[in-house]
């Protein structure tokens, strides 16, 4: 399927998706809650003017206004008064603050979304003073900028089957979600959550040693960045097994056996499974 096929069909599919009437808040406008909104609009689930942020920067919350034409504010009372959906997009650490300045605005008609690494939804039921809350946590990933994001989702026993399609509508907007149980979600955040910046550093490392055989560093770049995309289009649409896809390229006495015995040397396949456990068990550690 050609390229410009691809892109008409994706755009007829969003043209016919139900736009929803209702408000959706975001407390916090950083990268995150910007990949969000981003994916969000451009998929034709919420109208911008449908779209509330509390950004307490105020350059940032003109380039989010002037940027998707959303609405934003500097306190989150408009959010919550608005909203029946509120994505908190702020980081792990203010959040114990942030439920302590909104639990009197906060009532069982809420939906609230967390995409905050490591904190476990019993964290805000107990912030919450065990108000009965329909709380969903979410660990989604960047590059829902470009709508390819990887999110799992779990839901508390309050959150309804329609609260989670709803949650899973927003996240499949910007990639492909997953519903699971929550003891998995510091393993997806080791893995997915923080993977991009593992997948970075690999394309970094390649071309950073194109340069050093002697090529050009936009040459470089090039033959590094395509590389990647054309392999994992390879795996997504044989379906094969990497390993297999290795074989694929792997000659005997060739050129990519002798690099592979430099990276078994090295140990790099225990490397990356090294940095996914550090990553998972710092999960856990940020939910303590």
């Amino acid at each position: 399927m050609s390229g410009l096929r691809h892109d008409r069909i994706i755009s007829i599919l969003r043209g016919k998706m139900k736009k929803n009437t209702t408000k959706l808040g975001f407390i916090g406008g950083g990268q995150m809650g910007e990949a969000l909104i981003r994916g969000i609009i451009q998929s034709g689930l919420y109208a911008a003017g449908d779209i509330l942020v509390t950004e307490p920067d105020e350059s940032r919350r003109g380039y989010l206004q002037d940027t998707y034409q959303v609405h934003p504010f500097e306190g989150g009372a408009s959010i919550w008064k608005a909203c029946g959906t509120v994505i908190l997009a702020v980081k792990p650490q203010v959040m114990a603050t942030l439920l302590a300045g909104a639990k009197k605005m906060i009532t069982p008609r809420h939906l609230i979304i967390s995409i905050a690494a490591g904190l476990p939804i019993s964290f805000y039921e107990e912030h919450l003073n065990g108000l009965p809350c329909r709380i969903v946590r979410v660990m989604p990933n960047t590059p829902a900028l470009i709508l390819e994001s990887a999110s799992a989702l779990s839901g508390n026993s309050n959150v309804t089957p329609a609260d989670m399609a709803l949650a899973t509508s927003l996240f499949d907007a910007v990639g492909k979600a997953i519903v699971m149980d929550e003891r998995y979600l510091d393993a997806v955040t080791g893995l997915s959550g923080s993977g991009p910046a593992y997948v970075f550093s690999f394309i970094e490392g390649m071309i950073d040693a194109g340069v050093k055989v002697g090529l050009a560093r936009p040459v470089a770049e090039t033959l590094a960045v395509q590389t990647v995309l054309g392999s994992v289009k390879l795996m997504l649409e044989t379906g094969k097994h990497p390993a297999v896809l290795r074989d694929m390229v792997t000659s005997p006495g060739g050129t990519t056996i002798a690099a592979q015995q430099v990276m078994e040397r090295a140990g790099f396949k225990g490397i990356i499974m090294d940095a996914v456990e550090a990553a998972t068990n710092r999960s856990a550690e940020l939910g303590k």
